[in-house]
């Protein structure tokens, strides 16, 4: 597909996001659902591609389509059935157009479910309402659209969050936050189940497993949030908790990254023996920590370090074999004074080497071409230069970008240059 004809493709299909969210009861494109999986994929992987892929390559191009907060999709609660089943195939349709291979589907946002769970409420993002059933399946169909199309679907799940508000009596009366409300630590006006408490990570862990044991995904994933971001002035409660269950470790912070390794580890396990051939990664903020805070840290100056403060040892988990994959988010602009993309991907490059974990890189095409990010995002070709860089580290194995509205609205070209530039030909999601 031309430069060209893939920009018209994907303003084709914003187009059919824009009609279907805002003409209430508009007719659906049918689509029969495929009995299985077209155009599966061999079985394992080849050499790392060069520019532009080919028949038999394997590398990761992938993007997130997220629902918390009706991110990405549904444009906003409460459109129709056939509405929302329209604007999810759209966006399928779109990484079709754009030759990437792998969709990561945001199917537990908040302590809530886009399947029929036995465990939590459907979404508020689906009806407006949580636990209102939204008349259909939008998981399945997902998994079911994607293998259509020869895309591999990954559940993407949020562990932890359970509300982006801190009122547990604007949840269903039926939540298990309502129901067990010594799980829950509102913190900086939100509320989060409390990682401290054995209990609560046996349950987000089945919650989480029961969709994938219910459907054919081909990953599970995790997104950046564990314990959560600091917010100034406040501190995350856990001393009860910690007090009974963290006798034997130094430091609370200490104990706390314990209880996320094993978090990682029994969700790893749980995923390999309900559905082994399904990948188990994670996308974590894209530093561990500074070399300023530890030696072995990337040559950064970032805010925020995810070992010491989401407390989530990124770096351990790959060098343990841990994860299938790794997605560490380098949302930076080559040059980025503080993170500098060109100084870490040689860094994450580094931790994956002669690992089991395929590294790859996630993206920041939601910053380009929007007028309050750096200059350097305005720039068509900031994302390419991104990629050709990577191309220097075999670790790369590929790219994920966020978010789905992104590749669909292509500000500034940004998404066409990089697939003009490094999609030329089709390729396969590594194995």
């Amino acid at each position: 597909m031309s430069r060209l004809s893939r920009r018209a493709f994907a303003v084709a299909a914003l187009s059919t996001l824009t009609t279907a969210s805002s003409a209430a009861g508009a007719p659906a494109r049918t689509t029969t659902p495929a009995p299985g999986r077209a155009g599966a994929r061999p079985d394992g992987d080849t050499a790392r591609p060069g520019r532009g892929g080919g028949a038999g390559t394997a590398e990761m191009r992938g993007m997130w389509l997220a629902t918390v907060v009706n991110r990405d999709w549904p444009s906003r609660p409460g459109l129709t059935v056939p509405d929302q089943r329209r604007d999810l195939i759209a966006y399928l349709d779109a990484a079709v157009g754009y030759r990437l291979n792998t969709v990561f589907f945001q199917v537990r946002p908040a302590a809530d479910a886009l399947w029929p769970s036995p465990y939590e409420p459907w979404s508020e993002y689906l009806t407006g309402v949580q636990g209102r059933d939204p008349g259909w399946d939008p998981l399945g169909t997902a998994v079911t659209e994607a293998h259509a199309r020869g895309l591999e679907l990954h559940a993407w799940f949020n562990p932890y969050r359970v509300a982006v508000h801190a009122d547990p009596s604007r949840l269903a009366a039926s939540h298990p936050a309502r129901t067990h409300p010594d799980w829950v630590v509102p913190y900086g006006g939100k509320l989060y189940y409390n990682p401290g408490l054995p209990q609560v990570r046996a349950f987000v862990r089945e919650a989480m497993l029961d969709a994938v044991r219910k459907y054919p995904v081909d990953g599970v994933h995790f997104d950046d949030y564990f314990y959560p971001y600091p917010v100034a002035g406040q501190s995350f409660d856990d001393a009860a908790a910690h007090t009974l269950h963290g006798k034997g470790f130094a430091t609370r912070a200490a104990w706390r990254r314990d209880n996320i390794d094993r978090l990682v580890r029994e969700t790893a396990a749980g995923v390999k023996e309900a559905r082994p051939e399904a990948q188990f990664g994670v996308s974590p903020f894209g530093v561990w920590r500074n070399k300023a805070t530890d030696s072995r840290g990337s040559d950064t100056r970032a805010g925020v370090q995810t070992y010491d403060d989401l407390y989530a040892d990124t770096r351990k988990w790959v060098r343990e074999g841990w994860l299938d994959y790794l997605v560490p988010q380098l949302y930076w602009h080559l040059g980025q004074q503080a993170a500098d993309y060109a100084a870490l991907v040689p860094w994450w490059a580094e931790v994956a080497e002669n690992s089991r974990t395929r590294l790859y890189v996630g993206e920041a095409l939601y910053k380009a071409g929007d007028p309050a990010q750096a200059a350097a995002w305005q720039e068509p070709g900031e994302l390419s230069r991104h990629l050709t860089l990577a191309e220097n580290h075999p670790e790369v194995r590929g790219h994920v970008y966020f978010g789905a509205r992104d590749v669909v609205a292509d500000r500034n070209g940004a998404m066409s240059r990089v697939a003009a530039d490094h999609y030329g030909q089709p390729a396969r999601a590594p194995r």
